[in-house]
């Protein structure tokens, strides 16, 4: 069975994933911060099946990162396709932010995932094909007030994606990014992110695990660089 390896999985866009890719035949590897809610991902999963394997992991610590994806990785699934759907937003000025709020936000979606990379890659390397999908934001090629730290994250990401790709398509390792447009996810709802947007009008967290499963589904010789995804609504 192929397995897929996702960070962030434990509730919104990361949870709704695990159970999409679980209805499609895939194994699973699972990443956040908290076991209780991983474990509650994992259940039904095992219930129908699957194989489900988690830890529990802190993004924003770099130094205990690279122990807690050595014991995942570990566990006898090897990823054919890895998701870096972990995130977090921060609204306020740039003149006023705080260094340690911008190393924070930088460390989560940025550093991480590069991290995260660096683990996967050795094994990834041993396979016929593999994928990574870094998930993005349209964000990252737009300039919004207050949310300036965010959008700085996104385009490093977009950047970083696109060299990697660069660097790693002699190892038959492709690299798409799902750029996304506002997703009713609880980011909305966390201590660093003051907005008023009409959640209604977002995307649902089903349409993009849809789509992170459409890129992970493409065949070997080929690969779709970015899939954006917008609500019908309009950018916000």
């Amino acid at each position: 069975m192929p397995s897929v390896f996702i960070t962030g999985a434990s509730r919104g866009l990361g949870a709704a994933a695990a159970s999409r890719f679980a209805a499609a035949g895939w194994d699973l590897l699972l990443l956040a911060r908290t076991g209780a809610d991983l474990e509650a991902v994992a259940a039904p999963l095992r219930a129908g099946g699957r194989q489900v394997e988690w830890v529990v992991a802190d993004l924003t610590d770099p130094q205990s990162l690279p122990a807690q994806l050595s014991e995942l990785l570990g566990r006898g699934l090897q990823p054919s396709v890895v998701i870096n759907n972990a995130g977090a937003a921060y609204t306020g000025a740039l003149a006023t932010m705080e260094l340690n709020s911008w190393q924070w936000l930088l460390q989560l979606n940025l550093t991480s995932v590069f991290q995260v990379c660096q683990a996967v890659l050795p094994g990834l390397r041993q396979q016929d094909s593999s994928l990574i999908i870094n998930v993005s934001s349209h964000a990252a090629r737009n300039a919004f007030p207050e949310w300036g730290a965010y959008c700085t994250t996104k385009a490093a990401l977009e950047s970083f994606s696109r060299c990697l790709a660069a660097e790693e398509r002699s190892h038959g390792i492709r690299v798409s990014t799902l750029t996304l447009g506002a997703v009713d996810t609880p980011l909305w709802v966390t201590e660093t992110v003051h907005s008023s947007f009409d959640r209604r009008a977002m995307l649902d967290v089903d349409q993009a695990a849809e789509a992170l499963l459409f890129l992970a589904q493409q065949p070997p010789s080929q690969v779709v660089e970015d899939l954006t995804l917008m609500p019908a609504s309009g950018a916000f």
